[in-house]
């Protein structure tokens, strides 16, 4: 009979993890370094029992179900709510990068002027299901950086700039109860870009040699 620790998981099962990873980084649990580590074992993980030690020191903490079902690691009483919330983006003659952990509300402004803005979405936590970036580039860009999991709606206006989606760098995987990010605002002689992105911890495993 096969042991169930060493039956392979599923990237749902890796993307679950990380997730619980990213709360327990929001309480104060982990630390930013800690935060990276453990989330790129864990999305470098293969078989179950490469979850264990990751989550092992974490309160309430357990492992996806072995078959695989649909329901997301939680842990019980854990806080959504992350250390640090941020309303507002802005750049002027200067540059901004918004990544890593962090909480994004239901609406977030970013404002650039004659300078960049890069708004990474990817590892951040959602105060609301649908989130609405106000986007203004004037002379200026910003990026928006999403993951495989979220829907994006982009609606602004490029006035002699460019306001759109780019290609994809990963395979949209999106269902019934994936966050929404409406990108709306406009680009004056600039450019807003959503890009959808592979997870942090993808990227860096994907540029290991071998």
């Amino acid at each position: 009979m096969t042991d169930p620790d060493q039956l392979r998981i599923s990237d749902a099962d890796r993307h679950r993890v990380a997730e619980v990873l990213r709360e327990a980084a929001g309480e104060g649990r982990l630390d930013l370094e800690e935060l990276d580590e453990r989330l790129e074992a864990a999305y470098a993980a293969k078989v179950y029992a490469d979850l264990v030690p990751i989550l092992a020191d974490l309160p309430g903490a357990h492992l996806p179900a072995v078959a695989g079902g649909s329901e997301p690691v939680v842990r019980p009483g854990a806080s959504p709510v992350p250390a640090r919330r941020h309303e507002s983006s802005v750049a002027i003659m200067s540059g901004l990068d918004r990544r890593g952990v962090w909480e994004v509300g239901p609406e977030h402004r970013a404002v650039a002027f004659m300078g960049g803005i890069d708004i990474d979405l990817r590892e951040a936590v959602f105060a609301s299901k649908e989130v609405v970036i106000n986007a203004v580039a004037i002379w200026g860009g910003i990026d928006v950086y999403v993951n495989a999991h979220t829907q994006v709606v982009v609606d602004g206006v490029g006035i002699m700039g460019g306001f759109d989606q780019g290609r994809d760098k990963v395979d949209p995987q999106v269902g019934p109860d994936s966050p929404v990010v409406r990108v709306t605002g406009f680009a004056l002689m600039g450019g807003v870009t959503v890009r959808r992105r592979a997870m942090p911890g993808d990227e860096r495993r994907k540029r290991l040699p071998g």
